[in-house]
């Protein structure tokens, strides 16, 4: 019998919820339980287990009043991300800093006569400050020109190139020898440091002696 009131009594609080929100005047959902430490939800505090003092004292703390529930409305789902997961693992990661030093890639033919296009174009224009406008008909006229237009600049991108390569062949070859140094450094240190406790032996053998 105790069962089947317990039972009708929830119900009772479930329906009065589906109507209502119970609230602490605040704005909470919860109240809290001197007896027990614990945070009791307002709509619950006269079915909470601690004494009835303790529940009189929360219903008068938290000043419980009852608003009008809204109808909630459907939550918008939000799209997928597109972006591969392995491109978002490497957000966050710090980038690895570029030694100035290192020599730098050549550009291509189409850069190289971009640079004199670039020229040629602001002396028939030197008001125009349109960026765009020099890529556009820069990229109009690379399109049409023909293979031997194009050889000067090709020539030169491969004179570029086989500088680049040297330029690579000496700055690894330094950094070679500077990883070479940090090396022997390293062992030199570390023999300094045996040397020094092999003498400070010797002198206490010889102390004993």
């Amino acid at each position: 019998m105790a069962s089947s009131q317990s039972r009708k009594r929830v119900d009772a609080v479930d329906s009065r919820a589906a109507s209502v929100l119970v609230r602490a005047k605040d704005g909470s959902a919860f109240a809290r339980c001197d007896d027990c430490k614990k945070n009791v939800p307002v709509a619950l505090i006269d079915m909470h287990s601690c004494s009835l003092e303790a529940k009189i004292k929360m219903n008068l703390d938290a000043q419980v009043v009852e608003q009008a529930a809204e109808a909630k409305k459907p939550e918008r789902k939000k799209p997928k991300s597109k972006e591969p997961m392995a491109k978002k693992a490497k957000v966050g990661k710090g980038k690895k800093v570029k030694d100035p030093n290192m020599p730098k890639r050549p550009p291509t033919a189409f850069f190289v006569f971009l640079d004199d296009f670039r020229k040629s174009f602001k002396e028939a224009n030197p008001d125009s400050k349109d960026v765009k406008r020099v890529g556009k008909e820069a990229g109009e006229k690379w399109r049409s020109m023909t293979d031997e237009e194009k050889k000067p600049y090709l020539d030169k991108v491969a004179e570029l190139k086989e500088e680049y390569e040297k330029a690579m062949e000496s700055y690894e070859a330094g950094q070679d020898e500077e990883d070479q140094t940090v090396s022997d450094k390293e062992t030199s240190d570390k023999e300094a440091a045996a040397k020094e406790v092999a003498i400070e032996v010797e002198e206490e053998l010889t102390d004993e002696d």
